[in-house]
């Protein structure tokens, strides 16, 4: 097992996102932007840069955080985006050594939704496309519980798994979405943990208003510890990416008010999150 973090909640530039990393003592880092750019967006010479300083500083990349698929792209969005997207991103994976790009499944078309089933026969096609070109790259796409005809449910994700069909698709589960979603985490983690092969971190509880309120993790209802103790126990041996959300939220265009107070959070985040995994691997004896 591992640390790592979706970096640019660190920090907008790579030189904060790589100084958090090797602060905090990890080996890993999830690239999502830099300086607001996405890793598979930018040009070839912001990427290069890129390459350059995290190769420089040791850091492994656990995981390309792209925008495939994702809660920004509804379902009727030209599927060229996302393959050219893809494209991009598979030489990029190839120079740092990374086999993981994350995806999700295409939120419905809120103007003008399509039924359910029209919904999942578009979003398994589309992602049986791109398990296809991931498949010949050489990299494995994974699927997130978030925003998309998969997130929607455990059995959806199952669903899609079978129905695309590929060794390139495998699950990412995420601690916190499930709270924003108004689902049961332990029983989305349990039913969907067979095929999970890479955490994102995040908690929140939500209040009384339904609103979605960040916690560290652990201190909320994402049952974070539970998880996370059970993959011990399980003999999960891949990565933790913490998300916290606390004070930089990128899907949302929130960036932190304070850069020092967000980094300051961002560090005591993880330094919780390595406390918790060495209470789980106390408690699998590992």
């Amino acid at each position: 097992m591992f640390s790592s973090g979706i970096s640019d909640e660190a920090g907008k530039d790579i030189a904060t996102q790589i100084r958090a990393h090797k602060e905090l003592g990890w080996s890993h880092i999830e690239i999502r932007t830099v300086d607001g750019v996405g890793l598979t967006l930018m040009s070839d010479e912001a990427f290069e840069d890129v390459y350059r300083k995290v190769s420089e500083s040791g850091l492994k990349v656990s995981c390309f955080a792209s925008a495939l698929c994702n809660w920004s792209k509804p379902i009727t969005t030209p599927f060229e985006v996302d393959v050219e997207e893809i494209l991009t991103a598979i030489p990029r994976m190839h120079r740092f050594g990374c086999k993981l790009i994350r995806t999700m499944s295409y939120p419905n078309n809120k103007e003008n939704p399509l039924t359910d089933d029209e919904w999942r026969k578009a979003a398994v096609r589309r992602l049986k496309l791109l398990a296809r070109i991931a498949e010949d790259g050489g990299v494995v796409l994974v699927h997130e519980n978030c925003d998309g005809w998969g997130g929607e449910s455990p059995e959806n994700s199952l669903r899609l798994l079978e129905e695309v069909n590929s060794p390139a698709l495998k699950l990412l589960y995420d601690t916190g979405n499930v709270i924003s979603h108004d689902q049961d985490g332990w029983d989305f983690y349990s039913k969907t943990k067979e095929h999970t092969i890479y955490i994102h971190i995040k908690d929140a509880v939500k209040t009384p208003d339904g609103k979605v309120r960040y916690r560290y993790c652990g201190e909320g209802d994402g049952k974070v510890r539970q998880i996370l103790t059970d993959l011990a126990k399980s003999g999960y041996d891949g990565g933790f990416s913490i998300e916290p959300h606390l004070k930089a939220i990128i899907h949302e265009s929130k960036d932190a008010d304070d850069p020092e107070a967000g980094y300051r959070a961002y560090l005591e985040y993880g330094r919780r999150l390595d406390a918790i995994l060495k209470d789980a691997r106390a408690a699998a004896g590992r």
